[in-house]
C-alpha cells in the first residue's frame, strides 16, 4: 500500500458572540490523496480556483468558471466539497488531504461549554452540544460536538489538569479532546463525504507519535486511520497543535471490511471478559460503533463466551474458525515495535473487533495511539517483554490489564510462533529498510514548514529523536 502522506490543517473555534469567523473566505484545493471507498452521500466535484468548478444552483447543478473572480471560484469550489465526494471512493480525499492546510471554525455557545464540563465533571457524561463549524471557508450549521476519550480527560474530572493523555483543562478547551459529528443534527450533513472528525489527545507537542504510528500500522496491512496535523484554536485564542483523526464508523468500516458487518468498541472501563448472555450486561464494557442495521452484540457474547470459557483443545484448534489469527499475530507486533503499552491488555483497553456476517470472524482492530513510542517520555525503545511460548501474559506496562484473548494467544505454541515471526518481518520491512524513518521524516517537513508558528523547531527534532530511537533498537 502506498504511504499517505500528511499536512497540516488549521482549526479555529470561536464561541457564539465572537466577532466574525477568520477562516470563513478560505478555499478548498483539490488533492491527491489515497481515499476510502464504500461512502454514501450527495455527489460533487472538487478542483481548484485555476479550473472549471461545478457548484449547486437552487433549481440544478450550474457550471461556474473559476476564471470569472476568485472569489466565485473560491465559493464554487467550497459548495462542492460540502455536498460530497465525486464518487464513493473519494470521500475523505480532501478533508485528509495529506500535503495541505486546511481551515476550520466551530462556534458554540459559552453556557453550553459550561453545562457540559459540569456534567462530565459531576458523573463522566459526555454530552452533545450544538456548534456551527466551518471547514475550510463552508459553514455547517448545528453540527454534534461533544468530549472524546477516557484517561485522556481523567484531569479534567479530577481537577488536576494532568492525565496519560496530557495536561487538559476547562479554560483551554482547544487543547481538549473532541468529537466533531457533522450529521448529528441534520441528517446528511458532511463534509467531502465524512461527517465524523475526531481531535486527538496527546501529551506531546507534536503528536508524532500517533501520527507516525497510525500510518505504520496501515503499511503493515492493518485496518488504521488517517491523520492530519492540526491547528486548533478556541475563541481567537492562543492555537495549539493537534491531530485530527477519523472515526472508525459506519463509513470506515465498509472502506476497510464491509459495509454488512459489525464493529464493536471495548470501552476502557471493561474487558474482554464474558458476562453471560444479557446484552445489558455489556453496556459499560463494549459500545456497537458501527452495523447497527445488520446485527447486534450477539455474535460478541458468543465469541466472548468462545475465548473465556472453551477449552485448550477446542480454543486453539478452532480460534483460526472465529477469528482472523494473523492479524491478531500483525496487531500484537506492531503494539509492540512501536512501544504502546496502552493497546488491547493496557489500561485503556484500547481495541475494535470487526465482525464480519458472511465469514462470522472477528478481527482485531487497533485504535488510540497516542501513548505510542513511550508516550514520547523517552520509554524503553525496542517495545515490552512478550511471555515465551506458554507464558500467560504478553507484559505492557505495571498498569496493564490481563486480556484473556491475548494470554490464550500467546499461550499456544503455534500463535506464538507466528507472532515471533511477524514481530521479526516488521521489523525488517518497516524499521530496517528505512520505511518508518521516511514516514517520520515527512511529518517532521510538514511540521518545519507548516506548522513552524506553534512548535518551535526544536521542540520537533527532539521529539523525532525519541520516535526514531525506536527504529533503532532491536
Amino acid at each position: 500500500m502506498p504511504f499517505r502522506r500528511v499536512a497540516a490543517v488549521t482549526v479555529a473555534v470561536v464561541f457564539f458572540g465572537a466577532a466574525g469567523l477568520a477562516a470563513a473566505g478560505l478555499a478548498v484545493t483539490s488533492c491527491g490523496s489515497q481515499a476510502p471507498a464504500g461512502t454514501t452521500g450527495a455527489t460533487g466535484t472538487v478542483t481548484s480556483a485555476a479550473t472549471a468548478t461545478t457548484g449547486a444552483a437552487t433549481s440544478g447543478a450550474t457550471s461556474t468558471t473559476a476564471a470569472a473572480t476568485s472569489t466565485t471560484a473560491a465559493a464554487a469550489t467550497v459548495a462542492s466539497v460540502a455536498s460530497g465526494p465525486a464518487t464513493a471512493a473519494d470521500a475523505g480525499a480532501v478533508l485528509f488531504d495529506a500535503t495541505k492546510v486546511h481551515t476550520i471554525s466551530v462556534t458554540f455557545s459559552q453556557t453550553d461549554y459550561d453545562a457540559m464540563i459540569a456534567a462530565y465533571k459531576t458523573d463522566g457524561t459526555k454530552e452533545w452540544i450544538s456548534a456551527t463549524v466551518t471547514i475550510d471557508g463552508q459553514t455547517f450549521q448545528d453540527v454534534g460536538m461533544r468530549l472524546k476519550g477516557n484517561s485522556s480527560l481523567r484531569g479534567l474530572a479530577n481537577g488536576r489538569n494532568k492525565g496519560p493523555g496530557g495536561t487538559v483543562s476547562a479554560t483551554e478547551p482547544q487543547g481538549l479532546p473532541w468529537l466533531i459529528r457533522l450529521d448529528k443534527n441534520v441528517e446528511g450533513q458532511n463534509y467531502d463525504g465524512i461527517t465524523d472528525i475526531v481531535v486527538r489527545s496527546n501529551n506531546s507537542a507534536t503528536s508524532l507519535n500517533e501520527a507516525v504510528s497510525l500510518e505504520l500500522l496501515q503499511q503493515a496491512g492493518l485496518a488504521s486511520e488517517r491523520a492530519i496535523a492540526v491547528k486548533f484554536t478556541v475563541n481567537g485564542g492562543t492555537a495549539k497543535l493537534r491531530l485530527a483523526t477519523e472515526l472508525p464508523d459506519d463509513t470506515w468500516m465498509a472502506e476497510h471490511f464491509s459495509a454488512t458487518g459489525a464493529l464493536y468498541k471495548a470501552e476502557a472501563s471493561g474487558d474482554y471478559s464474558y458476562r453471560g448472555t444479557d446484552p445489558e450486561s455489556y453496556t459499560d464494557v463494549f459500545d456497537q460503533e458501527a452495523g447497527k442495521d445488520n446485527t447486534d452484540l450477539t455474535p460478541l457474547i458468543q465469541f466472548l463466551d468462545f475465548v473465556n470459557n472453551s477449552d485448550d483443545a477446542t480454543f486453539n484448534s478452532t480460534l483460526a474458525d472465529k477469528l482472523d489469527v494473523d492479524a491478531l499475530a500483525t496487531y500484537l507486533a506492531m503494539e509492540e515495535l512501536i512501544g504502546n503499552f496502552d493497546d488491547i491488555d493496557g489500561p485503556g483497553n484500547n481495541s475494535y473487533l470487526y465482525y464480519d456476517a458472511e465469514t462470522g470472524k472477528f478481527t482485531v482492530v487497533p485504535w488510540d495511539h497516542n501513548l505510542a513510542f513511550g508516550g514520547m517520555g523517552g520509554g524503553n525503545p525496542g517495545g515490552g517483554a512478550p511471555a515465551a511460548a506458554g507464558g500467560d501474559t504478553q507484559a505492557r506496562g505495571p498498569r496493564g490489564k490481563t486480556n484473556r484473548l491475548v494470554q490464550r494467544f500467546h499461550a499456544n505454541a503455534e500463535f506464538e510462533a507466528l507472532y515471533q515471526e511477524k514481530l521479526a518481518d516488521l521489523q525488517a520491512t518497516l524499521y530496517e529498510s528505512g520505511a518508518a524513518s521516511d514516514i517520520l521524516d515527512t511529518w517532521v517537513q510538514v511540521l518545519k514548514t507548516q506548522a513552524s508558528d506553534l512548535v518551535d523547531t526544536a521542540t520537533i527534532d527532539s521529539e523525532a529523536a525519541k520516535i526514531s530511537a525506536y527504529f533503532q533498537a532491536g
